[in-house]
């Protein structure tokens, strides 16, 4: 009987021997590729030649046409068109000979915002807009929206405010004065637009909301601002100055300062403003006499380290009192001197129920008041506390 490993397939296969050896194989290779040449033959032939890069039938493409503007887009649109022409550049420039050319060079050495007041062309801004002007004596100038360039005139200057009034000789057909607001009714919440000039870039503006109310910042004079409107509308340096307005194109706040992660940084969100309501109160007193009033009970106070010598730990004391003042129509009495004994004046231990420890914290809170508010005092004289009602005049 035959074994399989006697035959000629058997023997190959126990030998490890490849079909490929054998001439069958040999064939469907070659098959194989003739087949493949013929299908890249055919594959280049019908790929499509590359488009040339130029074309010199090109023509601009059809425009599709603008769809209408959304009713935000038409307020922001509409209220730029209305207020743009109140907004104006505050430059600080300094004048250098060229030598070269043997002309006067005009170097921006500064630049913040600002707006018209009024049709006597008068401009407010922020007070550390101009500060260096005013203290190296450089030239201020403003640039209206139609770019013209005035030469600039001091009215004023409140840095307990950082507001500053400036006048231009521009005439009025130039001059288109800001819509004024109030902040008394503002919300948290509301829309608000920020127009002026960041970095030199003219004309700028942006959108936000009023992120809160109430805030207090520290003015160039180092004292406090009250009722600061907080807003997250972008605001960088050059805005300074500005106004924020409300959806009606009202002038609502002067933007004057942004809180930074970092010194030198830009817009984080956090955006300040000085209220219309205390713009609309200093502004008048600027033009009317160059300065501001500030609030005034007609008192001196006691020296402090004097005071506590003598025993009194709280409060602050009157010392002496103008006649007619407000403190004394309000029947307040001050330190008297007889030949043999002393008369304390009355102790004031607090303003509006807030308690007086020192005669910084009376100075301070009487800076956050205003000439003609009522102020009460609460008063200790001769064992007995005491109510009191000043009206605060101003001087």
């Amino acid at each position: 009987m035959p074994r399989y490993d006697d035959d000629d397939f058997g023997r190959s296969r126990s030998r490890g021997a490849s079909p490929a050896g054998s001439p069958v194989a040999w064939v469907l290779v070659g098959v194989l590729a003739v087949a493949l040449l013929a299908a890249g033959v055919g594959l280049f032939v019908a790929w499509p030649k590359a488009a040339p890069l130029n074309d010199p039938t090109a023509q601009p493409r059809d425009v599709v046409p603008k769809g209408p503007l959304d009713g935000e887009e038409r307020e922001a649109v509409e209220l730029f068109k209305n207020v743009k022409d109140s907004v104006v550049n505050v430059d600080t420039v300094v004048f250098r000979r060229n030598l070269q050319t043997r002309s006067t060079d005009v170097i921006q050495a500064g630049t913040g915002s600002g707006f018209v007041w009024d049709d006597q062309g008068r401009i407010v801004t922020n007070f550390h807009v101009i500060r260096e002007a005013i203290k190296s004596k450089l030239t201020l100038r403003v640039v209206l929206a139609d770019r013209s360039e005035w030469k600039v005139e001091v009215v004023g200057v409140a840095p307990e405010y950082d507001l500053a009034v400036l006048k231009i000789k521009a005439p009025p057909t130039q001059l288109k004065k800001i819509k004024v607001g109030t902040s008394r009714d503002l919300e948290v919440g509301q829309k608000v637009y920020a127009l002026g000039n960041p970095f030199g870039l003219s004309l700028t503006l942006t959108k936000g909301i009023v992120s809160a109310l109430d805030r207090e910042m520290e003015s160039p004079a180092n004292t406090p601002i009250t009722g600061v409107i907080q807003t997250d509308a972008p605001i960088n340096p050059g805005n300074s100055g500005g106004p924020l307005l409300d959806k009606d194109g009202r002038l609502i706040g002067v933007n004057t300062a942004i809180a930074t992660a970092r010194e030198g940084e830009g817009n984080v969100g956090i955006g300040f403003a000085v209220p219309v309501d205390t713009v609309n109160w200093v502004v008048p007193q600027l033009i009317q006499s160059g300065k501001l009033q500030k609030p005034d009970m007609g008192i001196r106070l006691v020296d402090q380290v004097r005071l506590r010598r003598a025993g009194y730990d709280h409060g602050v004391m009157i010392e002496a009192m103008e006649p007619n003042s407000p403190a004394a129509l309000a029947g307040l009495r001050p330190l008297s001197a007889g030949p043999r004994e002393v008369t304390p004046g009355d102790l004031i231990v607090k303003v509006d129920g807030v308690e007086v420890k020192g005669n910084a914290d009376f100075e301070q809170l009487m800076t956050r008041r205003k000439p003609g508010e009522r102020v009460k005092l609460t008063v200790e004289r001769d064992g007995k506390t005491l109510e009191a009602e000043v009206v605060l005049r101003g001087v």
